[in-house]
């Protein structure tokens, strides 16, 4: 099993800048493909990039694209969004999951873990 925890999340102006991190604990770290995926009031949870095992790979949801930045460490265990030029519409619950053996996935079903998410707000 792997714990997750999600922190960093708050309320910034648009515009602005936030770096969330991923926490991760329990199984090997870098047996998990990891993912960052968001969820707005009312809407279902979506894709938002993803890093593959080693770290050697990232894909992005075309609406972050050139804005985030994922990265992981396996050593500290640990995975990161940095989210530049944050818009109104990237206000949500942040999650991140952790899919065993996989490659990058955009598909929540196939994430056997996640965190408890974390709040960001993103002003106008």
């Amino acid at each position: 099993q792997v714990q997750l925890v999600e922190s960093g999340g708050g309320l910034v102006q648009a515009g602005g800048s936030l770096r969330l991190s991923c926490a991760a604990s329990g199984d090997t770290f870098s047996n998990y493909a990891m993912g960052w995926f968001r969820q707005a009031p009312g809407k279902e949870r979506e894709f938002v990039a993803g890093i593959s095992l080693q770290g050697g790979n990232t894909q992005y949801a075309d609406s972050v694209k050139g804005r985030f930045t994922i990265s992981r460490d396996n050593v500290k265990t640990t995975m990161s969004l940095q989210m530049n030029s944050l818009k109104p519409e990237d206000t949500a619950v942040y999650y991140c999951g952790a899919a065993y053996l996989r490659s990058i996935t955009h598909l929540a079903w196939q994430y056997d873990y996640w965190g408890q998410g974390t709040q960001v707000t993103v002003s106008s």
